[in-house]
C-alpha cells in the first residue's frame, strides 16, 4: 500500500501535489461549512478564495512583466490558497473584510518580486503578506485551518507532502522545539499534557510545518542547517512568547527563520542563455548553457530550473535537475534523459534553441564530495544508474581538473553500450587520475549454451568486454575488494538507490558511509 501511495505521489512534482492538497483542503472546508462544522458561512469562503485568487494572479501578472521573469502561475494559486485558508472569509459584502483580503494578496505577491535579494525572495509570501497586515491595518490572520474538525485532513495530506520531499528532519526538529518552548512558557499555568495537546489540535501547527516552513526557496540546502532553522521557528512558534507588547505569531516566526535561512543559505536565481544541446548517448542530451554572471557551486549539488512554455502538463514547469558541469568548466551543463514519451517540460526543453533562456535558482544538496569526512584520502565508490550518472560526473570531472587522485571507483549501469553518456570524461579520469571506470549492460547478460555460446544480445553486446547484467554484491566486491574501507554514493532512479543501500549494508558497509542523492520534486 506505502509502495503505491509513493508511486502515485511521486508522478507529480512537489508543487503540484501542494497545490492539489491547500485546494482540497478548501473543497472539504466548503463541505463541512455547508453542514454547519465550521462557523462560517460556504458563501463567505467562496467569495473569499474568488477574491484571493484573482488578485494575486492580476498583481503577479504585472509584477512578472515589470520584473521580465516567467509568471509561475502553480506558485501563484498555492500561495493564494494558503491565504484562504489562514484568513477568516469575511462576511459576504462586507467591504472591509474584502478589503484586507485584497491588501494581503498584494502584499504577498509583491514581496516575491521587491523583498527580493539577487532575484530570490527571501519570505515566504503568505506569511510576510499576513505579517505585515496584522501590524500595519491590525487585521491578522486567525489560522482557521487549524480548527479541529480540518485536523485529520490537514495531518493525512501533510504526511504525504513530508514524505514526498524527505523533511521529515524538517518538520519533526520544528514540532519538537515548539513543543519544548510551549512547555517552557506555560509550566506554571497549566500541565506540559494539556499544553502540548492544545498546541497540536487546536492550531494551525500542522499545515504551518508541512506546507509553509517547507517552502523549498526559503528553506536552507543543507541538512545542519534545516535542523536549526526548524529549532528557531519551532522555538519562535509558541505561544505567549513575546518582546515587550509585540507577541509572536506563526506568521513572524517564519518570517524570522526566512531570515536566518537567507544568512546560511543564500540562493539566487542565474539567468542561463542555451549555447548548444546535444544527444551525447541514446536518449540522453546534454545542455550547455551560459550563465549571466558568476556562478559557485559544489559538485553533485542540484538546482531547480524553471522554464515558461505554453500548456505544461500534470508536473509543472519546474524541475529540480543535478548540475552536470564540473565549477572549474565556464559553462552550465545539464543532462536529461528523454524516450519516446517524456513530460511535457522535457519535450518543451528538447525544443530550446541557442540564445533561449531558462532560470535555475535553489541551489542545494548534500550529495558532495563533503560528505567524504573531508579527508583527501578517503577512498571513494560510485554507484550510478542510468541519468543519476550526472552528479558523477561532476564530481570526476572537477576532481580531474583539480588533479585530485584520491582511489575512486564508478560503477556505471545501462542497458546498452550506446546508453553509456559522458564516457569521454570517465576514460579521461581513468588516464588522468587513475580512476577506475566498471561499466555493466543489463541487456548483455551472459547466457549461453552448452558449447559455451552466448544465446542472446546483439553481436556488439556479444563482443562486450565490461561487466554483464545487473549490478550485485558479487560484482562489487570483486571490482572493488576494498568496499568496507570506501565512501559509496549512490546517485539514480528511487528504487535502485534503496536496493542497493539495503544491499551495500548487508556487505557490511556502515551507514554513515552510505550517501544517496535525492531530488525532492523526483
Amino acid at each position: 500500500m506505502l509502495g503505491f501511495i509513493d508511486k502515485l505521489v511521486n508522478s507529480i512534482t512537489m508543487y503540484r501535489l501542494i497545490l492539489y492538497y491547500v485546494f482540497g483542503l478548501i473543497v472539504v472546508a466548503l463541505i463541512e461549512s455547508s453542514l454547519g462544522v465550521l462557523a462560517f458561512k460556504p458563501f463567505d469562503l467562496a467569495a473569499s478564495v474568488f477574491v484571493i485568487t484573482v488578485v494575486c494572479v492580476a498583481v503577479n501578472y504585472v509584477f512578472a512583466k515589470v520584473y521580465e521573469v516567467p509568471a509561475n502561475i502553480e506558485s501563484v494559486y498555492i500561495t493564494a490558497f494558503i491565504l484562504a485558508l489562514i484568513i477568516t472569509p469575511p462576511i459576504a459584502f462586507e467591504r472591509g473584510g474584502f478589503l484586507f483580503l485584497m491588501w494581503a494578496s498584494v502584499l504577498a505577491m509583491a514581496s516575491k518580486y521587491i523583498l527580493a535579494i539577487d532575484k530570490k525572495h527571501i519570505f515566504n509570501p503568505a506569511a510576510i503578506a499576513v505579517a505585515i497586515t496584522s501590524f500595519a491595518l491590525q487585521q491578522p490572520a486567525t489560522w482557521w485551518i487549524g480548527t479541529l474538525p480540518m485536523l485529520a485532513f490537514v495531518v493525512v495530506g501533510g504526511i504525504l507532502i513530508t514524505r514526498k520531499i524527505h523533511r521529515f528532519d524538517l518538520v519533526l526538529s520544528f514540532f519538537a522545539a515548539a513543543c519544548v518552548s510551549t512547555i517552557a512558557l506555560t509550566f506554571s499555568r497549566t500541565s506540559p499534557l494539556i499544553s502540548v495537546e492544545r498546541l497540536l489540535s487546536n492550531t494551525g501547527m500542522v499545515f504551518f510545518a508541512c506546507v509553509m516552513l517547507t517552502e523549498p526557496l526559503t528553506t536552507p540546502s543543507t541538512r545542519s542547517f534545516r535542523l536549526g532553522y526548524g529549532v528557531l521557528t519551532g522555538i519562535l512558534f509558541a505561544p505567549f512568547l513575546h518582546i515587550g507588547y509585540i507577541f509572536s505569531t506563526p506568521e513572524l516566526a517564519l518570517c524570522v527563520g526566512n531570515i536566518y535561512s537567507y544568512i546560511v543559505s543564500p540562493k539566487g536565481k542565474r539567468v542561463l542563455t542555451l549555447i548548444e544541446r546535444k544527444e551525447i548517448a541514446n536518449g540522453t542530451w546534454n545542455f550547455w548553457f551560459k550563465p549571466d554572471r558568476a556562478f559557485s557551486f559544489k559538485p553533485g549539488q542540484y538546482v531547480e530550473w524553471t522554464f515558461g512554455y505554453e500548456n505544461p502538463d500534470n508536473r509543472g514547469n519546474r524541475r529540480y535537475f543535478t548540475l552536470a558541469s564540473s565549477p572549474t568548466e565556464e559553462t552550465v551543463q545539464l543532462g536529461i534523459k528523454c524516450y519516446t514519451t517524456c513530460s511535457s517540460y522535457k519535450k518543451a526543453l528538447l525544443q530550446l534553441q541557442p540564445g533561449e533562456k531558462i532560470i535555475i535558482s535553489q541551489l542545494s544538496g548534500d550529495f558532495t564530495l563533503d560528505k567524504a569526512a573531508g579527508n583527501a584520502t578517503q577512498k571513494l565508490a560510485f554507484i550510478a544508474g542510468g541519468i543519476g550518472i550526472t552528479p558523477f560526473r561532476s564530481m570526476i570531472k572537477y576532481m580531474t581538473d583539480t588533479k585530485d587522485k584520491r582511489d575512486t571507483v564508478l560503477f556505471y549501469s545501462n542497458k546498452t553500450e550506446e546508453e553509456i553518456a559522458y564516457r569521454d570524461v570517465f576514460d579521461d579520469a581513468e588516464k588522468t587520475i587513475g580512476a577506475k571506470i566498471v561499466y555493466n549492460l543489463s541487456a548483455a547478460e551472459n547466457i549461453v549454451d552448452t558449447a559455451g555460446r552466448v544465446l542472446n544480445g546483439s553481436t556488439k553486446e556479444k563482443e562486450w568486454k565490461g561487466e554483464r547484467g545487473s549490478l550485485t554484491s558479487e560484482m562489487i566486491s570483486r571490482n572493488c575488494p576494498d568496499y568496507r574501507e570506501r565512501m559509496f554514493y549512490i546517485s539514480g532512479p528511487h528504487g535502485m538507490v534503496v536496493a542497493f543501500t539495503d544491499t551495500l549494508k548487508k556487505m557490511g558497509v556502515p551507514s554513515r558511509h552510505i550517501v544517496v542523492d535525492f531530488f525532492p520534486g523526483f
